[in-house]
């Protein structure tokens, strides 16, 4: 028995030993390589090295995941988004990109909710005014070490500020929008005796211009009129007629009684009081249909309504001018647009920053074809922050041809300014202020009104010193 019992023991000992030796030829790698081989042979069994190179969670010789979720635009940027990343996808071996289209009404919430559970996208996209409170939360990580600061240096200078927070640069733009733009009907400054090559440059002559072209049921202009729409539509022409915004730097008071700020609130009370507008808004300000169906004869709007028109108003293009929107004194190469716009961005807690990046820089930052032919489906509507995209789309047919997209690139973009990044409050109240004296209160009143109530905001939510810009 006990020989018996000896020799199960010799072959029970054999036996680990063999399986113990076939383990270790399948598990140990020799040679030092960390990529899986045709022979199956992976050299490396260093889980920590191998989850600093992959972020935690991609084995070694798969491809990174990153998640990016772009909110829904018009559904030829949605294709746009689309065809580049399967693109980006087909071309790099170590990176996939899974793109995701969210609804704007869906957006805050699935964001929220993804942010809470730890499952927020590597990439996402962000307008200009959330960029700097973003940046200040950590919600998002500075750029410059993860990408090329020849990228940066293709920027117009003043676009760099849009994207720079305390010295860094937080996101990557992908286009511009001038918030406000002067279109007008040729055909009928004819019919009203006013010549269709001069527009008004001065806000004096746009109403005059507007009380001639006030006739046969037609309006003169057509502009913001509540409160939610010049809201963020006047920000420019508060640029233009005082030299800022209702707010001082340090956002420690208002600054809104001022002989600038008076004549801003009198230009918008004469269009409505006098009827050169009408007394029921048309539309919302961000849609210009009522010019395109031939209500209005001067149409105050942002560029995006070129798509419209180019697309819904085929048959008036040959009738309708654009030219830059009037300013306090005349003087063309002063502020009267906010440039607002999109960006991506990267999520403050992505475990795949350096791909995210990578995958931004080369949709938003590489080959201007690419961006170029994103400005051409939106039919020259939107416009390049990039100086090497506005270049090669000089030396396209299409785009050096479009005289509108020449206009606005050369005599608007450039003399505009940021949007502002201080809570929408502030700019409600000094839009209700606008309001008010549109209907009928005067003038000194309703900024008073406002410089309390801006005040009373500063010091409720302890504004004063927080400009994260």
């Amino acid at each position: 028995m006990k020989q018996r019992r000896t020799k199960r023991r010799v072959l029970l000992w054999t036996m680990l030993l063999a399986v113990s030796m076939l383990a270790s030829a399948c598990g140990g790698g020799s040679g030092g390589n960390s990529a899986t081989g045709s022979n199956g042979e992976n050299g490396g069994n260093n889980k920590a090295q191998e989850e600093q190179s992959t972020g935690g969670n991609t084995a070694a010789g798969e491809k990174v995941k990153v998640e990016f979720w772009a909110q829904k635009f018009e559904d030829s940027t949605d294709a746009w988004f689309k065809k580049w990343t399967d693109e980006f996808n087909k071309t790099h071996d170590d990176i996939e990109v899974k793109l995701t289209i969210v609804p704007g009404d869906a957006w805050a919430q699935k964001l929220k909710a993804a942010q809470a559970a730890g499952k927020a996208p590597d990439v996402l996209t962000m307008n200009y005014s959330n960029l700097a409170p973003s940046a200040k939360q950590g919600q998002i990580l500075a750029l410059n070490e993860y990408m090329d600061q020849s990228l940066f240096d293709d920027l117009y200078d003043n676009v760099k500020g849009f994207v720079t927070v305390e010295g860094k640069y937080y996101a990557y733009p992908k286009l511009v929008e001038p918030s406000t733009v002067l279109y007008y009907r040729k055909d009928l400054f004819e019919a009203a005796g006013l010549d269709p090559n001069k527009p008004p440059v001065t806000w004096a002559e746009m109403i005059e211009y507007g009380k001639k072209l006030t006739k046969n049921g037609i309006y003169g202009v057509s502009t913001a009129q509540t409160a939610g729409d010049l809201g963020w539509s006047s920000w420019g022409l508060q640029f233009n007629s005082a030299g800022h915004l209702p707010i001082t730097n340090d956002w420690s008071k208002a600054d809104v009684v001022n002989d600038g700020y008076k004549e801003l609130l009198n230009f918008y009370k004469t269009l409505y009081q006098e009827g050169i507008m009408p007394k029921q808004q048309l539309a919302a300000y961000a849609d210009a249909t009522p010019f395109g169906q031939g209500k209005t004869a001067m149409q105050v709007s942002g560029s995006w309504s070129i798509g419209l028109f180019r697309n819904d108003y085929k048959d008036m293009l040959d009738k309708i001018g654009v030219a830059p929107m009037p300013s306090i004194d005349g003087d063309q190469t002063k502020t009267t647009a906010t440039l607002g716009g999109w960006t991506l961005v990267v999520d403050g807690k992505s475990k795949h920053p350096k791909e995210a990046a990578e995958y931004i820089g080369w949709l938003l930052g590489g080959d201007p074809n690419i961006m170029i032919e994103f400005f051409k489906t939106s039919q020259f509507s939107k416009f390049s922050p990039r100086k090497s995209v506005d270049e090669a789309m000089n030396q396209d047919p299409d785009a050096k041809n479009d005289e509108w997209r020449k206009l606005i690139s050369e005599k608007i973009i450039p003399y505009s300014e940021a949007e502002p990044v201080y809570p929408w409050d502030i700019s409600m109240f000094f839009a209700t202020a606008i309001e008010k004296a549109m209907k009928g209160e005067g003038v000194d009143k309703a900024l008073t009104a406002a410089e309390k109530e801006i005040n009373n905001f500063i010091e409720k939510q302890q504004l004063a010193g927080t400009n994260p810009k």
